[in-house]
Formats: C-alpha cells, structure tokens, sequence
C-alpha cells in the first residue's frame, strides 16, 4: 500500500467525482484507530491510500462512537462505501474471534468505557463488517506489512501515548492470542529523581504505563510540548522506556523494536532511549551502537500506524470471508 493523503478533493460536478473514479479501482476500507485521547478515523484505499478523516475526541462512549457513526455514513452517502471495516482500539478489550464479548472493551483505566461493544455498535449502525484488535497490535501488523518491520520474523510495537500497550510477533503470528499482551503495567526500577512520584495508573500505580506514559510525563512536568530537550524529565522518561526495550530485547529476542505513540514525535527522545538502553545492557550480546540502532526505531507510519492498522483488519476480513 502506498501511504499518502488524498483529502478535500471531492468537488461536486455533472462529470465523474474523483472518489467516484477510485473506488471502481480497488475496495475501500473503513478504519478506525481508537487511543484513549482521540479515534482516528478514515476512508482508505489500496493505492491511494487516505480519501477522507477525521479526528473525533475520546470523550464518552454515546459521544464519541456518534461522531464516528456519522462521519463514515457521510461517505457512504458521498459514494465511498467500505466493503469492511477494521478498529485498532485501546485495551483492555476483548480480541477473541470466538468470544460472545469480541470486541467488547473490559474493565481498565479509561473511565466510563468498560463495557462499550464496539464491534457490534458499528456493524449494526453501518451495516459492516467488522474487526477489532488492539492499537499496539493493529499497528505492528500494518508496520510488519508496509512499514519498518517488512521481512521481519519478531517484531514487538510498543506505544507510548495516554496509556502504554505493546504488541509482539514472532513465529508467524500475535503473542497472547486469543487474548493480547498487558506489557504497559510491567514492573521497573525506578530513577534516582523519581521516587516520589506515585504514578498514575489506577490499578498499579506506578508500573510501566503509570511513570512513563504521556500522562504520567504530563501529571509530573507538564504538557510534554513545552517541556525542553535538556529537562530532567525527558532522560526520566528514556530510563524506563529503555528498562522496557530491555525486557523485551531479553524474552523475545526480537529483530526490530519499534516505539511509536504520540510521546516518541519528540525528535530526540528515541536516541535517548537507545542511549540509556546500551547502558543498561552493558555489551551483553555483543550488540553495537549500530545493532541497537538497528533494533529500537520509530514507526515508518509514523502517527498513522494505527490507523493503518485498522486497514490491515479491515482488508484481511474482506479477502477471508466467505
């Protein structure tokens, strides 16, 4: 698939719209990329990648999934109807094909959301198919497809915005299926300036996603925007998220490492995080100051692999089902 953005372009004529020329080419799919701060969603095409999107705020369930709703029934009326559609959505949420509740999102720290069927809610609103894993998975699939794991046989995708989720790949397949990774509330030690802070995960406080999330940063320092390059903060921040990479350069031994989630746009917190994890590991491995280059990277993707990733579930329903 070629990422590009194609918006705004859809002019009424008497002549053939231009979505009306793309969609007779290849199928368009529905995606969502659902984070505790904001659904992503997006009209997707093989090839032409994105016709249309918007960004609806995560606020309360009714609220939200009606934005969502009326954004993509909008296109259809417009003429781009998805053949399927596919939601890269927060967690803990229910991923098993086979459950009663697939789809359904469980009891975490997003308030007021446990409970909330997401599958069933748009299937029945849009008349769609749909399928749902969580973001972190949704974008390491779409990253192992067209992005910095392409070839790859191990990958893990950790994300790093409100909360922290990772995903993990390796021998063919997700790790934890039918249900999926929880390494956002992993245990770590904690940074000689950061004692105090309790952290702000709900249930364990100050595990992995409660010091090193966008929202533990934030409860501590501020909005991440206006904190400088050379704050304490930001080497803070790297220590744990190297901890992390750490673990899982240990139990998984995978090819590639990608950090992704809106904390990472930060342009010099990824060399900090290799930094501090060559301490950590202090040679073991034999790994150079290139092979751990190599290994911890960014999103090819960028801030749309999530999104993405809904295409990924999307495009695999539609070529798999009956």
């Amino acid at each position: 698939m070629r990422v590009s953005k194609i918006t705004n372009f859809c002019e009424k004529s008497e002549m053939m719209t231009a979505v009306q020329q793309l969609k007779t080419a290849a199928p368009l799919y529905a995606s969502i990329d659902a984070g505790g701060t904001t659904f992503k969603c997006a009209i997707i095409q093989d090839g032409n990648g994105v016709l249309a999107s918007l960004r609806v705020p995560t606020t309360t369930p009714q609220e939200t999934l009606e934005a969502c709703r009326k954004f993509f029934q909008k296109q259809a009326d417009d003429g781009a109807k998805a053949c399927a559609m596919g939601i890269a959505s927060f967690g803990p949420i229910d991923v098993d094909v086979n459950s009663q509740t697939y789809g359904v999102i469980l009891d975490g720290p997003k308030d007021g959301w446990a409970g909330t069927d997401l599958k069933t809610f748009f299937e029945t609103s849009l008349s769609i198919p749909v399928a749902i894993d969580t973001d972190v998975n949704g974008a390491l699939l779409a990253e192992i497809e067209w992005g910095s794991a392409k070839g790859t046989r191990s990958v893990a995708y950790m994300t790093i915005g409100t909360g922290i989720g990772a995903g993990l790949f390796a021998n063919g397949g997700l790790i934890g299926k039918p249900n999926h990774p929880e390494f956002g509330h992993i245990r770590l030690q904690r940074h000689d300036s950061d004692k105090d802070f309790k952290g702000v995960c709900s249930f364990h406080g100050d595990c992995l996603e409660g010091l090193a999330s966008a929202s533990a940063l934030t409860a501590r320092f501020g909005n991440p925007i206006n904190i400088t390059e050379n704050h304490i903060g930001w080497d803070i921040e790297a220590f744990y998220l190297a901890q992390a990479c750490n673990t899982l350069a240990l139990s998984l031994r995978p090819e590639k490492i990608i950090l992704g989630g809106g904390l990472m746009l930060a342009p010099h917190l990824l060399g900090n995080v290799r930094s501090q994890y060559a301490n950590l590991t202090n040679r073991y491995l034999n790994q150079s100051l290139q092979d751990i280059e190599n290994l911890i990277v960014t999103p090819a993707l960028g801030d749309d692999a999530g999104l993405y990733g809904g295409v990924y579930l999307a495009k695999n329903l539609h070529t798999t089902s009956p």
